[in-house]
């Protein structure tokens, strides 16, 4: 990932090797602000255009923060923040929150405005990049399975579509409330965020129960959509619970057996149990 590593490198440079005024300590996101911050995240999309993307977005995002700006909505600094805001952005929209709340801050702390605009520059990579794994990749196809799960074992429609729709909005959503606030937290040192255990080793670990839920929601979906007598029968059970030991077995075995020595052996368990049958 060439541009997430070069949007990382940019973004260490940016905020380490450079002293930020003010920015000790974060100065304070209360409540109002940040709810009316966050509901705005939720709407980011709203104003997409192939020009900017979402870039009227985030400045529609950051705009309450730079209401406390000195002058306020109809002062100087307050216009200048906002149009330099409402430029191209391209992020992942779940995790822009995370600029959002770093943009936010370096606005209210009047950094140099050259400083916020190279910074908002080298953003768009990591978050893009990052979020797109955590999401599309990973957090995604794995509601999806559980709701194939939940499918397989004879959930109703309701249930099945109730159960997905629960299980990813409660991801996405608290993904947004921890970007936000660490953001704002973080500041201009928003790199410390993107190293969050989640966000660099989340994707692999969830590919991993994915594997798992495919293993056990595809057998079972495939029976009861052929018409299977009952969700839960010995012969999609079984299968069920076969398909993941055996691509636990199949990883223990990497490096150790090659993997056409182990489709045979599989074709020629399921030709002889056929015949034994």
């Amino acid at each position: 990932m060439p541009d997430e590593l070069l949007g990382q490198n940019a973004l260490r440079t940016d905020t380490v090797s450079m002293p930020v005024p003010g920015m000790a300590s974060a100065p304070e996101m209360d409540t109002a602000l940040r709810l009316s911050m966050y509901l705005r995240c939720l709407a980011i999309q709203g104003s997409w255009n192939y020009e900017i993307l979402v870039g009227n977005g985030v400045g529609f995002c950051v705009e309450p923060a730079l209401r406390q700006l000195p002058g306020g909505v109809d002062g100087q600094l307050y216009r200048e923040a906002l149009a330099r805001q409402s430029v191209y952005f391209n992020a992942h929209p779940y995790l822009a929150s995370l600029a959002i709340g770093a943009l936010a801050r370096a606005e209210v702390e009047q950094v140099a405005p050259q400083r916020i605009e190279r910074f908002r520059t080298a953003l768009c990579g990591p978050l893009g990049s990052v979020g797109d794994r955590l999401v599309w990749a990973a957090w995604l196809p794995a509601c999806s399975l559980v709701a194939l799960l939940l499918f397989g074992v004879g959930a109703s429609a309701l249930l099945v579509v109730l159960g997905f729709l629960v299980l990813y909005n409660v991801g996405h959503l608290a993904l947004r409330d921890w970007a936000l606030r660490a953001g704002w937290r973080h500041g201009l040192r928003v790199a410390t965020a993107l190293g969050h255990p989640v966000l660099q080793h989340g994707p692999r670990y969830i590919g991993r129960v994915s594997a798992v839920l495919g293993g056990l929601a595809l057998p079972l979906a495939v029976h009861r959509a052929m018409g299977g007598p009952a969700p839960l029968t010995p012969i999609p059970v079984g299968v069920a619970v076969a398909t993941p030991l055996l691509a636990v077995l199949l990883v223990r075995l990497q490096g150790r057996a090659e993997g056409w020595r182990v489709v045979l052996f599989l074709l020629a368990a399921f030709v002889l149990y056929s015949v034994v049958r």
